[in-house]
């Protein structure tokens, strides 16, 4: 009964798209409020299977995962930030300079372009 339900959900969201389409001389407001409706037709709809009971066990679990995590302070937040953007300057850096001396060897010393 549930893969019913769901395809029955899918028409329904379906059904919204085609008539939006379909009748373009209707207004913009009422063809958007008819999908809008839809969708929340086709998800009640979807949660009364047992995909839908497990999605909303599995969101009500994340959300009181989300409750426990330790977010960092501030000041926290600012010292990772900079390291970050210093890590990025150094590496970058390092990047260039690399880069700089490949480019020598290669035109310099290999192929002597620079006289």
């Amino acid at each position: 009964m549930d893969k019913v339900k769901i395809v029955v959900a899918a028409l329904i969201v379906v059904g919204a798209l085609v008539g939006y389409y379909q009748w373009p001389d209707t207004s913009v407001f009422l063809r958007t409020a008819a999908i809008f409706a839809a969708f929340g037709v086709g998800a009640g709809i979807a949660l009364t299977t047992s995909y839908g009971r497990e999605f909303v066990a599995f969101s009500r679990g994340t959300l009181n995962e989300v409750r426990r995590v330790i977010w960092p302070t501030r000041r926290e937040t600012i010292q990772a930030t900079m390291v970050v953007i210093v890590m990025v300057l150094v590496i970058g850096l390092y990047i260039w300079l690399l880069d700089t001396l490949a480019f020598w060897a290669v035109y310099d010393l290999i192929l002597n372009v620079r006289g």
